[in-house]
């Protein structure tokens, strides 16, 4: 049985998406089968993430409705051909993703469902569905309290492994506001699995149609470096964080 992992923020603008698919892609790395989910109807950037813009042409709202088969509708990332990207409706669909997923954990490895910014509905689905939740936040004090609101949903969810992914950071910016990394952990109230420092090659990358891990290769610098490190969390590796 395969792993369901749930990427939340209690805000938009954090970099969720980003995060979905670099460490898709780094857990593909690792010789690990996983199948990304677009969860978000409304906004669907995931494709964009892993350079699948003009592949995703079906969606899991075409396999729940009985026009095509799962199979068709999972797009792979050139470069990554463990990796597969199942993309989101553009409409939500009524049936949800309980039937997908019970299905995606026999076939894969790791399954990495992308909700939507905010609180609603993809908390209460990924208490629901997931395994683990990896909440994404920035630096930023509306950034921790969103994040913060999240963890309490899901602890009252009953969500059984919830961690903080914080994004973006940048040091100049915490040395400002006289923050660390442990100060962010009390705020929110979440174990730290990782954090990406703030990094112009994830733009880069998206402009040029690629996953950040296929356009930045280095071992220990930058974000694609640290998306790398937090793969490997998520896969048992005793992993330093920095």
């Amino acid at each position: 049985m395969g792993t369901v992992i749930a990427i939340l923020s209690g805000k938009g603008g954090t970099g969720k998406s980003t995060a979905a698919a670099a460490l898709a892609c780094g857990l593909s790395e690792l010789g690990r089968s996983v199948v990304c989910v677009d969860a978000d109807a409304e906004l669907r950037n995931l494709d964009l993430c892993l350079g699948l813009s003009d592949e995703a042409l079906l969606d899991y709202g075409d396999v729940l409705a009985g026009r095509c088969s799962l199979d068709k509708a999972l797009a792979a990332p050139a470069g990554f051909p463990s990796l597969r990207l199942l993309p989101a409706p553009q409409e939500p669909a009524e049936e949800g993703l309980a039937d997908l997923c019970a299905q995606l954990r026999e076939r894969f490895d790791y399954c990495i469902l992308d909700y939507p910014g905010g609180l609603k509905p993809g908390v209460e689905e990924a208490s629901r569905l997931a395994d683990r939740v990896l909440v994404v936040a920035t630096a930023d004090p509306c950034s921790h309290r969103d994040a913060e609101r999240a963890a309490q949903l899901l602890r009252t969810g009953g969500s059984p492994e919830t961690f903080l992914l914080m994004n973006r950071v940048s040091p100049p910016l915490l040395k400002a506001m006289g923050l660390t990394l442990d100060d962010s952990m009390d705020r929110v109230g979440l174990r730290i699995i990782g954090y990406v420092p703030e990094d112009k090659r994830v733009s880069l990358a998206l402009a040029a149609g690629k996953p950040l891990l296929e356009a930045d290769k280095r071992p220990r610098r930058g974000a694609a470096a640290a998306f790398r490190r937090i793969a490997r969390r998520l896969d048992g590796q005793r992993v330093p964080i920095r």
